[in-house]
Formats: C-alpha cells, sequence, structure tokens
C-alpha cells in the first residue's frame, strides 16, 4: 500500500521509527516530514501536504503524528475529502475505516507507546470501508457539508 507519513517534532521519533517498520513490511512510504527534529516546527506545515496528497490519491492512506494527536487531527479535517480520526484503541483503527472511510489516522506519540502505534497502524492498513447505504448517506451529508463551506466561503 502506498502510505504517506507525517509528524512534527513530537512524533518526529514515533514517525522516523513507524516509516522504517511500514518499509519492512513492503509499503510504499512517503514521507511529508519533518525531516529532522526541531522542536520549533509546526503540524500544519507537514500534516496539511499528507492531506491534501491523500485526497489527491497520491498515498492511499495517511499517518500523522504530534504530542497528542490532536492538532494533526484538526489540521487534516480542514482539508476537504479528508476523514481524519484522533485514534488510541484498535476498535476505532477498524471501524473508523469500515464505517466512516476514515484515510488518516492522527495519534499522539505521548499518549501511545510505539507498540501500541504499530498495532493500530495495522489495523487501520488492512481495514476495509464496508459500502453499507447507511454509512455512504453520512458522507454524502459530510461532503455537501464541505461544499456548502467552500461556496459560502465561511
Amino acid at each position: 500500500m502506498r502510505v504517506g507519513i507525517a509528524a512534527d517534532h513530537g512524533g518526529f521519533a514515533m514517525k522516523e521509527q513507524m516509516t522504517a517498520a511500514l518499509k519492512s513490511f513492503g509499503h510504499e512510504v512517503t514521507d511529508f516530514g519533518a525531516m529532522q527534529l526541531d522542536p520549533a516546527d509546526d503540524y500544519p506545515d507537514f500534516v496539511i501536504p499528507l492531506a491534501k496528497a491523500v485526497v489527491k490519491g497520491e498515498v492511499e492512506r495517511g499517518i500523522a503524528f504530534c504530542s497528542s494527536g490532536v492538532g494533526a487531527s484538526v489540521v487534516a479535517n480542514k482539508v476537504n475529502g479528508v476523514h481524519a480520526a484522533l485514534i488510541h484503541d484498535n476498535f476505532s483503527a477498524h471501524q473508523g475505516v469500515e464505517d466512516d472511510d476514515m484515510n488518516i489516522i492522527c495519534m499522539g506519540s505521548l499518549v501511545v507507546g510505539y507498540a501500541l502505534a504499530w498495532e493500530l497502524v495495522q489495523t487501520f492498513l488492512t481495514a476495509r470501508f464496508s459500502g453499507a447505504d447507511r454509512h455512504h448517506r453520512r458522507l454524502d451529508k459530510i461532503t455537501a457539508l464541505e461544499r456548502e463551506m467552500q461556496t459560502s466561503g465561511k
């Protein structure tokens, strides 16, 4: 699978470790940064390009880290077409994909350890959207809201 990954200084070490693991399992990984540890960097600088790449289909799924995962989740969801969520449990890692077509998983490197993060990423990457009518109906409502907000400028 083509996977994009991004992190600021808060998630840098976890991103580096996760990138190596993903590659060792045969995934094609695009690293959107940070490329070096810089305590003054900002998560939007890395998560926004990741989110745009997911929407454009340049990568199939995205993984974003920051210290809590909250900031990465907030900024990723500002990009129309992104369905990102803060995930720290296994059920949500697969259910978010199956029901909500989640395409970016966000995690806090100060909240989950590497072993759990790796388990969550594997669960996220193997999950598939169910395609159930009720889920399509809900996602259509989200898409309609995105269009409304885009055209209204608000």
